[in-house]
């Protein structure tokens, strides 16, 4: 009988730590996020803008991903994701363009889990052009296409304007989230990757409050 009580004692602390373990944090600010001095206008108005600053090299982000585009599959249609390569050095640069040209080509959907697969986990160094080139080749794309669009004005123009949200909202790591153009977050600030979906959805939802919807 004692060691049945004991049993039943420990199977309930043991409950009781998971539970604790899944709640949700408490919004904090200047902890877990910060409100921005500026306000930026988000490019869809009519839904809550979520971007997340990235960068294909860092393992965070690699473990952050499935996280977040299941977060977001299962989310509400008044909330709208958008990724945005991070620039720090030429080699940043580098997969900064393979997301641009990904995305010219339609195929983001299909191949943005594959270049962070391929990168961390067979080893391909998928930031050199060349190497890139081949893979996507590989992958069923044009490579001459790839290779022109990778290098054209288009793409020059992209890598500025993800350089000019990053000054905006003065991103300094990686993985980093801003919510509705305010709010910004971090896997750094809030102490993990599931603990930056919780406090992501929190601020999704205070952002609807303060929207007024």
């Amino acid at each position: 009988m004692t060691f049945l009580r004991n049993a039943l004692a420990l199977l309930l602390l043991a409950l009781a730590a998971a539970a604790h373990a899944q709640a949700p944090s408490a919004l904090e600010p200047g902890r877990n996020y910060i409100r921005l001095d500026k306000p930026y206008a988000v490019a869809s108005a009519d839904k809550i803008e979520v971007i997340e600053f990235f960068y294909y090299g860092c393992p965070v982000c690699y473990e952050l991903e499935p996280k977040l585009s299941r977060w977001y599959f299962n989310g509400p249609a008044s909330v709208v994701l958008r990724r945005v390569p991070a620039l720090s050095s030429d080699n940043w640069d580098n997969f900064a363009k393979l997301f641009y040209t990904l995305e010219a080509m339609g195929q983001l959907g299909r191949l943005h889990w594959p270049v962070y697969d391929n990168f961390h986990f067979n080893g391909l160094k998928l930031n050199e052009e060349q190497v890139a080139a081949a893979w996507v080749a590989h992958n069923g794309l044009d490579k001459q296409k790839f290779i022109d669009i990778y290098n054209s004005p288009q793409i020059k123009a992209k890598l500025a304007a993800a350089h000019v949200l990053m000054q905006a909202f003065e991103i300094k790591g990686v993985p980093s989230i801003v919510v509705d153009g305010k709010f910004l977050t971090s896997a750094r600030m809030t102490g993990g990757t599931s603990e930056l979906i919780q406090v992501v959805q929190q601020l999704v939802e205070l952002a609807r409050k303060e929207r007024g919807k």
